[in-house]
């Protein structure tokens, strides 16, 4: 074992200051009884007084309802009427007790608030940090308009396999590339992004707070061990690479998290920025191209079904001039499998256990899913030990196995 993977092992509890301050914030919430839905009405007389002391004028809320989706947050669709502005249809984003991931409504707030304009997403209003007023940490942005999937497929959760078709894939696959590059060139050093830590105490360090993030909600949710993710575990404390070009990554980047307008083939809008850290642009490639949502079109893989992973390492490392390195690229693979094994086995599970969330019925399906995850990543580790450095590599090796066998 080298020096490295002997301090990784010893570190094992350095965190990002504000994740694990998020992380630390979940015991609380599991001292308290079953979660219950608030009503559209105690949702409403909530809203009022706090818009009102963002110095909205009169303010009215208007054909609220909840919106279908989300295994993460209680999500609300309201039209905001006040004195001197005309009506404007808003989203509220409210934490449960617990969900499928536990994340800081001040880190997406400044997210949103950082990159509206720069790219398409909701503009962020207001935050209630911790949910002092409205009774649970929340975020308003503005509504947009848009599709997730096209119309004509059948619905799927959270994106998962989700097929474009040949028009839509090569319309889609430019600004979705395009969106990514102008993401990774902002500077993650702007004061507006007060609440984000930058990792440049040492090379590894990005690697690090990330093996360390998954590895420390997997101890404190699993419900039962599974020795393949203590497996996975120590490989990635043997392998973490250095990162110098740091980059604010979105860390759920791919189809199903973002709106689209079906006709113009356009993207309205980038979702889903709770995950959002600054790190290794490495990530987001390689999240792009995990298995479950990228579908096999014509014997072919395609990463979140736009492109080869292959040809959008390709055209990032054009659009960018940044290299795409093999070695890194695969171990943020196997970083994803694992993430996405804790998601659904680990956290999913422990907020459906305890009553503490509104989607039981999803965070179920979420755990089933997770064995599908661990066997991508099973099939991941031992294509990488033949010597595999991407999904592609590890695809082909798994369909020699299968011949052999």
């Amino acid at each position: 074992m080298n020096d490295r993977a002997i301090d990784a092992f010893a570190r094992t509890d350095e965190l990002e200051p504000a994740i694990a301050a998020t992380i630390a914030g979940i015991h609380a919430a599991r001292a308290s009884g079953p979660y219950h839905l608030a009503s559209l009405d105690d949702v409403a007389a909530r809203l009022l007084p706090f818009l009102a002391a963002r110095g909205l004028e009169a303010p009215q809320v208007h054909r609220l309802r909840r919106m279908g989706g989300g295994a993460s947050k209680e999500q609300f669709v309201f039209e905001l009427r006040a004195q001197g502005m005309s009506p404007r249809r808003c989203v509220l984003r409210m934490d449960p007790l617990e969900a499928a991931v536990i994340t800081s409504r001040r880190r997406e707030f400044e997210a949103l608030r950082y990159v509206h304009g720069r790219l398409p997403a909701p503009e962020a209003l207001w935050v209630d940090e911790d949910g002092g007023a409205l009774g649970r940490p929340a975020l308003i942005t503005s509504f947009v308009d848009g599709v997730t999937r096209p119309s004509a497929i059948v619905s799927n959760v959270s994106g998962f396999g989700t097929v474009l078709g040949d028009d839509l894939r090569r319309r889609l696959s430019e600004p979705f590339l395009r969106h990514l590059v102008t993401l990774h060139g902002l500077n993650v050093r702007d004061p507006a992004l007060a609440a984000f830590a930058v990792p440049d105490a040492f090379p590894e360090q990005a690697a690090l707070w990330q093996v360390n993030w998954w590895t420390t909600v997997w101890r404190n949710d699993a419900l039962a061990g599974i020795p393949l993710l203590g497996l996975a575990e120590r490989w990635m404390r043997e392998n973490l690479p250095a990162s110098a070009d740091l980059v604010l990554v979105h860390a759920d980047y791919r189809t199903g998290n973002y709106l689209f307008d079906e006709a113009r083939a356009e993207i309205t809008a980038v979702l889903d920025w709770e995950l959002v850290h600054v790190g290794d642009y490495h990530q987001d490639l390689a999240w792009i191209g995990i298995t479950s949502w990228s579908p096999v079109i014509d014997g072919v893989r395609l990463a979140s079904g736009l492109m080869t992973s292959d040809e959008l390492c390709d055209r990032y490392a054009a659009a960018t001039g940044r290299a795409v390195d093999r070695a890194t690229l695969f171990f943020y693979q196997v970083l994803g499998l694992y993430q996405c094994a804790v998601i659904c086995l680990g956290t999913s599970l422990r907020a459906a256990h305890e009553a503490h969330n509104h989607q039981d019925a999803l965070l179920s399906w979420l755990a089933a899913a997770g064995y599908v995850f661990l066997d991508d990543l099973r099939a991941l580790l031992e294509a990488g030990s033949g010597g595999a450095r991407t999904l592609a590599d590890r695809d082909r090796a798994e369909e020699r196995r299968l011949w052999v066998e």
